[in-house]
């Protein structure tokens, strides 16, 4: 007998019947600026990579396994990329928690005296001063222009990617997340 649920459970698995494989229809929420977003056919490899904080202390993407994370490539340098931060940080402050973060990853030459002025000009107080300064992790991403945000799943598989700024914290975009967390749950 176990070795028949073994079986069905191997079979299922190689047909694609996993649920926590499988990309959630994103499609009804696909309006607005999220038209842009490129939905996966299927959830990437999990991501295994360590960016560093404001002090250069590692941190490992993993810390985030467990919730659906928008990952969001952007730089000091880049003029959609700033304006889109304050809506990046608004996202984080109304929606995130236990189940989705907005994690922003400045990414290439970001002196980190700049980026705390931004933070702060800006008044941004909610999001994370990470960054990749030799583009390692956007490299291994295919990240070609900024800003680039990724919807990772909370396995820490790419579902979802846009290229170009977006009012994330808009009523389509905050509709999608919704609709991720309650998937999720």
């Amino acid at each position: 007998m176990r070795l028949i649920r073994s079986a069905v459970l191997y079979t299922a698995l190689a047909l694609g019947a996993n649920p926590a494989l499988a990309a959630p229809d994103l499609a009804p929420f696909l309006q607005g600026d999220m038209r842009k977003l490129v939905v996966a056919d299927e959830p990437a490899a999990p991501l295994d990579a360590v960016v560093v904080d404001a002090a250069d202390a590692e941190v490992p993407l993993s810390d985030y396994r467990g919730k659906y994370v928008l990952l969001n490539f952007w730089a000091t340098w880049c003029a959609p990329c700033r304006a889109e931060m304050p809506a990046l940080d608004r996202l984080q402050a109304e929606m995130g928690g236990d189940r989705f973060a907005v994690v922003t990853i400045a990414t290439g030459r970001n002196p980190v005296p700049a980026i705390k002025d931004f933070f702060a000009d800006e008044g941004i107080t909610r999001l994370p001063m990470l960054r990749d300064p030799k583009q390692l992790l956007a490299r291994q991403m295919a990240v070609l222009g900024l800003p680039v945000t990724v919807i990772l799943n909370p396995e820490g598989r790419e579902i979802a990617r846009m290229q170009g700024d977006a009012h994330w914290d808009g009523p389509e975009a905050k509709a999608l997340i919704a609709a991720l967390i309650a998937d999720e749950g």
